[in-house]
């Protein structure tokens, strides 16, 4: 198998850039590391090239070692022919390898194994060249009654069995199925028993395997794991069968009699022997990839969620909002140090609104605090009016909606204990909610990604497969903005390229220890040699090194070059002949140019600001036709969910997302975009609030 050439045509890269990425992958290196400093070799591919490359290198590398493991089967069972082999190994799907291998597995005995055993496939034979009808038939399966086979008709029928399995292992007819379940198939849904009602609209549910959406296959596959759906396929099975029988009259000309026990036997293999395993297929393969969309629609809300712009330069206020154990206030500093917290009792049952209101103006005032983040969970609303009422009073004072999801989790993990072993994990959680507004990506990595509370059923999906592909994004938007040695957590640290949760650790501990200054000093941690300092290094800044390029991302390998460029006008250099007189590629050069331009900058800052508010709405301060700004808190499959500040997130549904069409609203939107929406539907018993983003200039 060619996996290069495959993977060119699939991916549409060049063979060469293909080629690149994988001696790259091959010799340790990190995808991050590639995208950022090897685009001379791949061609400028980015990281999600690269990931793609990574994904697919990997499934056919696992079809080749599948295909040796199956070629080596069958030669030791002595019976592998040039034919076969040359079958297998051009064969580079793993459905159609199992099909190959189907017949020389070892199983439990079959029907067809025992009508073996009583010599019957040479019966078989006769019924098919010889036989004229059934007298004839009978009369020839008196011949092979022995123990165990006790009249003619069983012999029949057993000698049949032969057939059926051999139907049932022929690739043609079993993709002739397959074809049918990918263009004409139905997946059909009835009720069984849903007292909550939780799956009501798949009561009466009908649609074509290729038409379902994602969320559709996951709500039926756990509507039917709870009992309350019950599923069917339902194949084009008349046609089908009329197709396999075609396969095995070829140019043979059966009589009545032969065709009756074709047709009987086509029968009998394809609802006993095919329909079970391909149904099962069907499903597995509608369940993956819904799986995969789903975990994808998860990365893509991920990615721009993590790198939400951070706001710096503040001291902030984190608000755990409750209703009978009280408002959690923690207070850090511009830096996300803490420095102080208490519990105020704004909201019912206490009501000790002002007595809260005074306490909030006192941590204020101490700590020049001029930002609040007020947690989205129990008592939220609530404790936003009392929020809007200390604003009124304190000037230069404004507050943001932070997404609570996963504070509880750091709250009571291992790390939010390591870091703060002296306070209890409500106070733990409203500090989270504060850094969550300073540095988002920061706070958010110590939380699995799938506790962050983006993406759609996440609880419906391989855990392991969902924890690994979003580990790698996790990872791409840590490299893409890179780390500051100053405030890391290990954590934080631990998705930099190259390094582990061990290094992270001695890093963070030598740094706190003064043992590293400078990127170079990386060379003396622990454990930390030559290859994952070159996979690293770049990807850590140092703002308080004296060198300059340590707070940038130019890689140490490339400081003689950015050196030489001291002095220049970076304005107005010619790229070709300055990468050509230096010896270095014109990307490079340009990334060079790029940090000596603005040494220390964050990419995020290019991002959207955070929307903070000075005034509170409500559902009821909505009207029909409002045109407000919003944030795209999650995105889905069926739309976007905006939190337009009124306590419940809007649905812009994805007809109502852009004014051409779109299948997908991750076509036009990121997680975290602020958008204008109109307010088309408002129902207050439900709480819900339909919204779009198409005509805005018309009210």
């Amino acid at each position: 198998m060619n996996i290069t050439e495959i993977l060119s045509k699939q991916l549409e890269i060049s063979e060469k850039g293909i080629e690149a990425v994988t001696k790259l992958l091959d010799e340790g290196s990190t995808v991050a590391f590639i995208a950022r400093y090897r685009k001379e070799a791949t061609g400028n591919l980015t990281d999600v090239e690269i990931r793609e490359i990574e994904k697919n290198l990997n499934k056919y590398r696992n079809i080749e070692k599948r295909q040796e493991e199956i070629i080596n089967s069958i030669e030791s069972q002595g019976k592998l022919t040039e034919e076969l082999k040359e079958e297998i190994l051009s064969t580079n799907t793993l459905t159609i390898l199992e099909d190959i291998y189907a017949p020389y597995k070892s199983k439990r005995k079959t029907r067809a194994d025992i009508a073996r055993e009583f010599g019957l496939d040479k019966l078989l034979d006769f019924l098919f060249t010889k036989a004229e009808n059934e007298g004839e038939a009978l009369d020839e399966a008196s011949k092979y009654l022995v123990e165990g086979l006790e009249s003619e008709e069983e012999a029949l029928d057993r000698a049949l069995d032969i057939l059926a399995e051999d139907i049932s292992n022929s690739i043609p007819a079993r993709n002739i199925i397959r074809r049918d379940g990918f263009l004409r198939a139905k997946l059909t849904c009835s009720l069984k028993e849903d007292e909550a009602g939780l799956y009501e609209n798949y009561y009466d549910f009908s649609k074509k395997l290729r038409d379902m959406k994602s969320f559709q296959t996951l709500a039926i596959n756990r509507g039917e794991k709870e009992k309350a759906l019950t599923v069917k396929l339902e194949f084009t099975d008349e046609y089908n069968k009329k197709l396999i029988a075609d396969l095995f009259r070829e140019d043979k000309d059966f009589n009545p009699y032969q065709e009756s026990l074709l047709v009987k036997t086509v029968n009998d293999a394809y609802k006993r022997l095919m329909l079970p395993s391909i149904t099962t297929e069907m499903r597995n393969f509608l369940t993956e990839s819904a799986e995969d969309e789903s975990i994808s629609v998860f990365g893509k809300n991920l990615k721009p969620y993590l790198l939400q712009r951070p706001i710096k330069g503040q001291a902030v206020i984190g608000l755990d909002p409750g209703f009978r154990t009280g408002c959690k206030v923690a207070v850090v500093d511009q830096f996300g140090k803490y420095l102080d917290s208490t519990v105020i009792y704004p909201v019912e049952p206490h009501k000790k609104e002002k007595e809260a209101i005074a306490t909030l103006k006192r941590l204020v005032k101490k700590y020049d605090v001029s930002l609040i983040a007020l947690g989205n969970a129990t008592a939220s609303r609530e404790t936003e009016l009392v929020v809007n009422k200390l604003i009124q009073e304190v000037d230069g004072l404004s507050y943001a909606i932070v997404n609570e999801a996963g504070a509880s989790v750091y709250s009571a993990s291992t790390l939010g204990e390591e870091e703060f072993p002296d306070l209890d994990v409500t106070i733990r959680g409203a500090i989270s909610m504060a850094r969550r507004l300073q540095d988002p990506m920061a706070e958010l990595v110590k939380i699995e990604p799938k506790h962050i509370g983006i993406g759609q059923y996440q609880h419906d999906l391989d855990g392991k497969k969902l924890d690994e592909e979003l580990s790698k994004v996790v990872e791409d938007a840590v490299n893409e903005v890179g780390v500051s040695i100053n405030n890391a957590s290990y954590k934080l640290l631990s998705y930099v390229s190259g390094l582990n949760a061990n290094l992270a650790k001695r890093i963070e501990e030598d740094f706190k220890e003064g043992k590293i200054v400078y990127r170079k000093d990386l060379k003396s941690v622990k454990g930390l040699g030559d290859k994952t300092y070159k996979l690293c290094a770049g990807f850590l800044r140092f703002p308080d090194s004296p060198e300059l390029l340590d707070n940038t991302a130019v890689h140490p390998e490339s400081y003689k070059i950015a050196k030489k460029l001291e002095g220049e006008d970076l304005d107005s250099i010619n790229l070709e002949s300055l990468a050509e007189k230096l010896e270095v590629g014109v990307p490079t050069l340009e990334d060079i140019i790029s940090e000596l331009k603005k040494p220390g900058r964050d990419p995020r800052d290019d991002n959207p600001e955070v929307l903070t508010r000075k005034e509170v709405m409500g559902i009821d301060d909505l009207k029909e036709g409002m045109i407000l700004k919003g944030k795209v808190r999650n995105i889905t499959d069926f739309g976007a969910f905006v939190d337009i500040g009124v306590g419940i997130d809007g649905l812009v549904h994805v007809s109502k997302i852009s004014n051409k069409f779109i299948k997908n609203p991750n076509e036009v939107l990121t997680n975290s975009q602020v958008v204008e929406v109109k307010v088309i539907e408002i129902d207050r018993k439900k709480e819900r609030i339909g919204l779009s983003m198409k005509d805005i200039g018309e009210k």
